[in-house]
């Protein structure tokens, strides 16, 4: 089988359309400090909707209420199996290595055994699914994210994740499949796929947001930094949540003990008549480093 170029054209257009919208628009200000291209990004905030509204959302209700469930579970399970091979380099680069092993572990099994992906055989083996991008891995290494920017069609974003789209597109292994017919196709099965699985979080938000732009962003930025930073609210957090305890945090947890042992020593030097069984024990020095 011959693997036809990826569209590196595309992902530069991407990017160049990204970098004109920041530089024709860096002036617009906004009460968010992470949104200072607000008016751009409602527009096309509006644009993406209307095509939701016109035409993905209807087709994905439709292949939610058809489609029986197992051919959703596997094609989910196929295209999940398929990220995960990105997944697994974009751990490594960012010095995980032990959950990057485990992602390319999971590839060879549900390749294998979960007949090309179809099913998700590393999960119930215990081997845990992660979600990881460039975007993150610059995130990781220190880049920061820049203004929030919202992409025709390709919806929430930020500079920095806009930048590393390029990157992310020439990695996806589906767009080396040949012939276009099968790559296109199965494209629009993935976006139906993934729109569908939202379907009952994106009601109940178009019924409960006031401003459903706000709400995207909002949720959007707080979700990217909990995936760039495992969980932490900061790069420095993340890294003081991985640091081993020092020497000194060792003698503040064992600082109770310290002052325990004055008042019994001398309670026991001033009763020396006192019975041996009475007598306070010496405290128990553990040399076990104690738990964080």
């Amino acid at each position: 089988m011959t693997l036809p170029k990826p569209n590196r054209a595309l992902h530069w257009r991407v990017s160049a359309a990204a970098l004109v919208a920041i530089a024709t628009l860096s002036g617009c200000a906004t009460n968010h400090p992470r949104d200072p291209l607000e008016p751009f990004n409602r527009t096309v905030f509006k644009f993406n909707d209307a095509i939701d509204q016109a035409a993905l959302k209807p087709v994905a209700s439709a292949y939610k209420k058809v489609m029986p469930s197992f051919v959703q579970t596997g094609v989910n399970n196929f295209f999940g199996n398929l990220s995960d091979v990105w997944t697994g380099a974009n751990n490594l680069m960012q010095g995980k290595g032990e959950q990057g092993m485990s992602d390319w572990t999971r590839v060879a099994l549900n390749s294998t055994f979960g007949i090309g992906g179809l099913f998700d055989i590393a999960s119930e083996a215990g081997l845990k699914k992660h979600n990881e991008d460039f975007g993150q891995t610059l995130g990781y290494w220190g880049v920061p994210s820049g203004p929030y920017l919202m992409l025709p069609l390709l919806g929430p974003s930020t500079v920095r994740d806009t930048s590393g789209l390029p990157v992310d597109m020439a990695a996806n292994g589906w767009s080396y499949v040949d012939p276009t017919s099968t790559r296109t196709i199965g494209t629009a099965l993935r976006v139906i796929d993934g729109r569908a699985s939202i379907l009952d979080a994106s009601n109940l938000m178009e019924e409960a947001a006031l401003d459903r732009y706000e709400f995207i962003r909002d949720g959007f930025l707080q979700r990217r930094q909990g995936q760039v930073f495992d969980g932490e609210s900061s790069r420095k957090a993340l890294k003081e949540a991985n640091a081993e305890p020092s020497a000194k945090s060792i003698s503040a947890a064992y600082a109770d003990d310290a002052s325990d042992t004055a008042p019994a020593t001398a309670s026991a030097s001033a009763s020396p008549s006192a019975p041996a069984a009475a007598a306070p024990a010496a405290p128990a020095v553990s040399s076990e480093t104690p738990s964080k």
